[in-house]
């Protein structure tokens, strides 16, 4: 007799489809298959939240908004889930507490139920509002422990997390292993101890990655987990989760009840096995067990971005040292679990060390932000030696990241440009959170259908059924191909094991480039140049355009580069290139500006993020050499300079 029910979480409408299509599924593909999916007997369907946002807009040209809307109305009869970075909300950095609150009330009206919300750091300063937001406008408020490995996380660390996660008012808990690193014996000995200590129920997530979740899933539900998540079979296993099938099969035959439609379930497998060609040009793998993320941790993404990168760099060799480095790097930050964005943050500044051939001589200022507390509290404590080399003088904060933003909402509209565009409250969310990326949706929306241009996404999948079947497939062991003008797309490294051919080379990116010898190239008059940092030109700040029109764009800007400067401050990656912060704001400098050492002179935007130049030296800008929100390839000079 059935003694025990085993409920079931279906992660592929979000976490599915990003570890494997890099989160290109398109509304129109959930709303096909949705009512099969709500009959199938699920606990909940995750269907909202991590890289989905970010991508609707950017890529898909959707509206997030409305896909959660739509998907609700069909979905009657299962709970609709979300994942919320906590302060982060659905972006990659820190939001005042007014947006969070509005954000969290605004999606449960349009459909969320179940919000899981996480910490990279499972720092629970900054999952209070969150959690406070969730219970005031009556959702459940699901807790979550970024679990990883290292001397610091110890079972006791862990319960004190969520205990702290309790005290806030959770009302339930997930164990969020995003690298798949959760062993069997692990899983049972920690979930143990948890329902020791709590009194709520439990929930595993595992990625399949290392070959374990399974065995996870069975150790942790028989010490007491009640739910776990999984996949429908051809949308899991390797960085996705295990399938769903399996697991009904598994606990089925042991004592549970799992209570799901089978019938249903076929017919869901085959509408994805179906779709999958058509989504996952480009980024195809063969499903195969990474053994070694048992050893670096490192999500299957960050592998492919570092072969690509270092390839690149004529370094292909230094792989296994890039690996090597990550420990050493997550060692001297504190062991923060390799989740967004510490990932990005420990990955990018591994494969910098390596590169120049000394560490930390070149720091993205995201890794001087985390080093100064910016992103929340380490898990362990980072000593004061590396906290100085770091940051110099600057002091480490000691309080709350988000107590430092002002409210954000009452100005957010005040300097849009156009802001008939804006048509709900919703918009000015994703305003909020995402302004460049939502305006350029909101312009595309604006038009009549027949006036415009191809989606970003469709433009993708057009390139690259222009290349031979021969040289699209790429398995997870390949290296990326160096074709010009690769389309990029803003990858959440949670998750994101998909290799993505010829975008991941522009992951360095992200990060914002200091002063030293990653913010310049000195051209001098023999036309030499030293180069740093690889990255080839992106339609990213203009996604509408076709290839041809964006390369027209960057030949007619590099026409006005002056090589008969003698020294000339030069783009150390592509993107776009801005004279000021914002639209609102002055420009950094003029033609004639006489600037000091680590001045901000301008700014390049590419993969998301507005990287701030700084002057190299005290020096006089003699000429600017392109125009405000230009295109610009790798080592288009910026701007001419004299030495003062």
């Amino acid at each position: 007799m059935k003694q025990n029910t085993l409920r079931i979480t279906d992660t592929t409408l979000r976490d599915g489809h990003q570890s494997l299509w890099a989160t290109r599924m398109r509304t129109k593909d959930i709303i096909e298959i949705i009512d099969t999916i709500d009959q199938v007997g699920y606990y909940s369907l995750e269907v909202w939240g991590g890289a989905t946002f970010d991508v609707c807009l950017r890529f898909l040209r959707e509206n997030p908004w409305e896909r959660l809307r739509l998907i609700k109305s069909k979905a009657k009869k299962t709970p609709l889930q979300m994942l919320l970075r906590g302060q982060n909300i659905v972006g990659y950095r820190n939001y005042p507490d007014d947006l969070v609150d509005r954000f969290v009330e605004k999606a449960h009206e349009n459909g969320v139920d179940i919000f899981r919300i996480f910490d990279a750091l499972n720092d629970s300063r900054n999952l209070q509002s969150a959690i406070k937001a969730v219970k005031k406008h009556g959702a459940h408020a699901q807790g979550s422990l970024s679990y990883t490995i290292s001397p610091v996380h110890t079972i006791e660390k862990y319960v004190s997390d969520a205990k702290e996660q309790v005290q806030m008012g959770i009302d339930s808990l997930c164990i969020k292993d995003m690298a798949g690193l959760l062993s069997p014996t692990m899983s049972k000995n920690l979930m143990s101890a948890l329902k020791k200590e709590l009194d709520i129920p439990i929930q595993i997530h595992c990625h399949a990655t290392s070959g374990m979740a399974e065995t996870a899933y069975f150790e942790g539900v028989k010490a007491g987990a009640g739910a776990v998540d999984c996949a429908i079979s051809s949308m899991a296993g390797f960085s996705s989760q295990p399938p769903v099938e399996t697991i009904n099969a598994i606990f089925s035959e042991t004592g549970y009840d799992v209570n799901l439609d089978l019938d249903a379930l076929r017919k869901v497998n085959k509408y994805f096995a179906d779709l999958t060609p058509k989504r996952s040009k480009g980024r195809g793998f063969e499903p195969i067990i990474d053994s070694e993320i048992l050893v670096h941790q490192i999500p299957g993404g960050m592998i492919s971005n570092f072969r690509s990168q270092l390839e690149q760099q004529g370094a292909i060799e230094k792989l296994p040292e890039a690996l090597e480095e990550v420990t050493r790097v997550r060692k001297d930050l504190g062991y923060p679990p390799l989740v967004t964005p510490t990932s990005q943050i420990v990955g990018t500044q591994a494969v910098m060390n390596i590169i120049t051939g000394k560490r930390y001589k070149a720091v993205p200022q995201e890794v001087k932000n985390y080093v100064k507390g910016m992103y929340g509290r380490s898990p362990a404590p980072i000593t004061p030696e590396f906290t100085k080399q770091i940051l110099g003088k600057e002091k480490p904060i000691d309080h709350r990241p988000a107590d430092d933003l002002k409210p954000m909402l009452p100005d957010a509209t005040k300097n849009v440009a156009n802001p008939e565009l804006i048509e709900t409250e919703e918009d000015i969310l994703s305003y909020c959170l995402f302004p460049d990326v939502s305006m350029e949706y909101f312009k595309w929306r604006a038009l009549a259908e027949d006036k415009r241009p191809k989606t970003p996404a469709d433009i993708e999948v057009e390139e690259f059924t222009k290349i031979p079947e021969s040289e699209n497939k790429v398995s997870v062991e390949s290296t990326v191909s160096g074709a010009a003008n690769p389309m990029l797309h803003p990858e959440d490294y949670e998750g994101m094991n998909a290799i993505l051919d010829r975008a991941s080379k522009m992951q360095l990116s992200e990060l914002v480039i200091r002063k030293g010898d990653f913010n310049m190239s000195m051209r001098s008059g023999n036309g030499s140049t030293n180069d740093h940092v690889i990255s080839e030109p992106t339609i990213e700040s203009a996604p509408t355009e076709t290839r041809e029109e964006t390369k027209e764009a960057v030949e007619k800007n590099e026409e006005k580069s002056a090589s008969e400067y003698k020294d000339t401050i030069n783009a150390v990656m592509a993107g776009t290139f801005y004279r000021s912060a914002s639209a609102d704001k002055p420009p950094f400098v003029e033609e004639g500006s006489e600037v000091n050492e680590g001045d901000p002179i301008c700014i390049l935007e590419a993969m998301k993020l507005f990287n701030e130049i700084e002057a190299p030296f005290k020096c006089k800008i003699v000429k600017i050499l392109v125009d405000d929100a230009a295109l610009i390839t790798k080592d288009q000079p910026l701007m001419a300079i004299e030495k003062v």
